[in-house]
């Protein structure tokens, strides 16, 4: 295969706030053929990432390619000038962001926007770009290819928007497609869709790919060749098959060790399940979107007639897939979105359905964490700003005294002191996503609803995080509403999981059924869709969606 992509020695700076220049990348090399896939991976802040964006000539804001070639195609991007790179951004390579949400304009229908680079770079006329957009829908296994693209971004599921925004990469006929973390954020069935749809189209029509993503998982079913990458270099480099299975470096071996946390089942648990009153208590819960009927129920129902109890100091997941109302379920418990009808208490007494007429402590009680770090935190404060609002408000601190809280904060969640005077477009999306959970850890709760906090973390990184959050709880003796699509987390860290399909609880696992892959139908596809550390796994992996549909 001919030679598609040649980094040679690359070298990255960042300016830090008192003016120092920080090598970030130190002399990478590697290649990419036509046609082959190669992975970057490792923990957040390794720099795969920035590596990656380098293939487009595209540093980071305050950072700059400082040394080395970055060869695309027999040019050198890295010393091209402006717009010599926005002609082959692209054209040449294309990029897929982690959150799809954020490569779409809300205001526009997305077949619009597919269309636009093609006509951008006036490739092929406005009506060859749609016809080449609606045969990418239909190869990337989208529902109503011909008409999807009519719909606008919030009417699609979080899978179908990563498959469009790939659609939206692929409609020049790049020779190169960046893939950065594009399946981070999605529940373990839609992942297999997706990233069947992505395999398919990229073996089709022989494009190269750099696939970035901390899940060893995930980069089994899709690369060629694994580059593992720690603190701006190179660590290990090898065929998909030889990382996995005779990894010689000791961080390749960390990174496969922290595949599987460790379980919570069979820790001591300072409780009593069989207490009077629970801490969490949701009755019948009924949410959902749209207005209400003339009988009171919602136009769109979300979540149908839930009921779940959570004894203090123990903590219950939520399982399923895109849709199934499982961050609908955590919203209205924070109330965010009220119940049209049921009820939720609190250590025995009844919440408002709305935050707004929750009481103070009501509202310090119960904390969330967002599953995009990206939109959950205001671009425009810095760190310590994000972190002093929850301290005045709940404990009134200030100066000093709040100063001296943030820190500790940024401790907790093993973040630098240094990053309380940086904004979030300066941090990782792991240092973003561990910025929001110190914002609730802020209020001092009792219960934090944890929306997939573990899903823009890499393996290490996460298996930290699942650690502190196990020995905070035996510090303050927290709960957790535990909602995620990765069920090896749910196993590290909940004592039993509920899991959720078309808004309805179909089946409470504990430990041990959570072993056996549970009863109902839907359960034994939540845990077979689980990929495997076997690059031969996705290819022999079939659905039952009819079995599921019967039960």
């Amino acid at each position: 295969m001919t030679e598609l992509v040649s980094i040679r020695d690359l070298k990255v700076e960042a300016t830090s706030d008192a003016g120092r220049r920080i090598e970030i990348i130190k002399g990478v090399s590697f290649e990419v053929k036509e046609g082959e896939i190669v992975s970057l991976i490792g923990e957040s802040g390794s720099g795969k990432s920035t590596i990656a964006l380098s293939l487009m000539g595209y540093a980071r804001t305050g950072c700059r390619i400082s040394g080395g070639e970055v060869m695309l195609d027999g040019r050198n991007v890295a010393r091209m000038g402006e717009r010599a790179r926005a002609g082959m951004r692209g054209a040449v390579v294309s990029y897929i962001p982690q959150s799809a949400a954020a490569a779409f304009n809300p205001a526009h229908r997305i077949l619009t926007q597919v269309v636009e680079t093609a006509r951008i770079h006036d490739l092929m006329s406005e009506a060859a770009a749609k016809a080449r957009a609606i045969e990418l829908f239909r190869a990337l296994a989208l529902p109503e290819p011909e008409t999807i693209g009519f719909r606008y971004p919030h009417q699609v599921s979080g899978g179908q928007l990563q498959r469009l925004a790939a659609a939206m990469a692929l409609i020049t006929h790049p020779k190169l497609v960046i893939f950065d973390e594009p399946t981070t954020a999605l529940d373990v069935t839609t992942q297999v869709e997706v990233l069947r749809a992505f395999k398919a189209v990229m073996r089709e029509r022989g494009i190269a790919g750099v696939y970035v993503s901390h899940d060893l998982a995930v980069v089994a079913q899709v690369a060629d060749r694994i580059i593992v990458l720690k603190d701006g270099a190179v660590q290990e480099e090898g065929a998909t098959g030889q990382i996995l299975h005779h990894a010689r470096h000791p961080y390749t071996r960390e990174l496969l060790a922290a595949f599987h946390p460790s379980p919570r089942a069979g820790e001591p648990i300072e409780t009593n399940p069989a207490a009077e009153t629970p801490l969490l208590d949701v009755s019948d819960l009924v949410v959902g979107y749209g207005g209400l009927k003339a009988d009171g129920m919602p136009q769109i129902t979300a979540v149908k007639n839930v009921s779940l109890r959570l004894e203090k100091g123990r903590n219950l997941g939520i399982i399923g897939e895109s849709g199934s109302g499982k961050s609908t379920l955590a919203r209205a418990v924070a109330g965010l979105l009220p119940p049209a009808s049921g009820k939720v208490s609190f250590e025995g007494r009844m919440l408002a359905p709305s935050a707004g007429k929750r009481s103070r402590q009501d509202l310090r009680d119960i904390q969330i964490v967002f599953q995009y770090a990206d939109t959950a935190l205001n671009p425009a404060h810095i760190i310590s700003d994000i972190l002093g609002r929850p301290l005045k408000f709940f404990h009134g601190l200030r100066g000093s005294e709040q100063d001296v809280r943030i820190n500790q904060l940024l401790d907790m969640v093993k973040l630098p002191r240094a990053l309380r005077d940086r904004r979030p477009a300066e941090l990782s999306g792991g240092q973003k996503q561990r910025v929001n959970l110190a914002r609730a850890l802020a209020a001092e709760p009792k219960l934090i609803l944890c929306d997939e906090v573990t899903s823009a973390l890499d393996t290490v990184v996460a298996a930290a995080v699942i650690d502190l959050l196990k020995e905070l709880q035996r510090e303050l003796g927290l709960s957790y509403l535990f909602i995620s699509h990765d069920l090896s987390t749910v196993r590290a860290i909940c004592d039993e999981a509920a899991v959720m399909y078309c808004g309805e609880k179909v089946e409470q696992l504990t430990p041990a059924k959570m072993d056996s892959g549970g009863q109902h139908p839907y359960t034994r596809l939540l845990f077979s869709s689980v990929p495997k550390l076997d690059p031969r796994w996705l290819d022999s992996f079939e659905h039952d969606r009819e079995a599921v549909s019967a039960a």
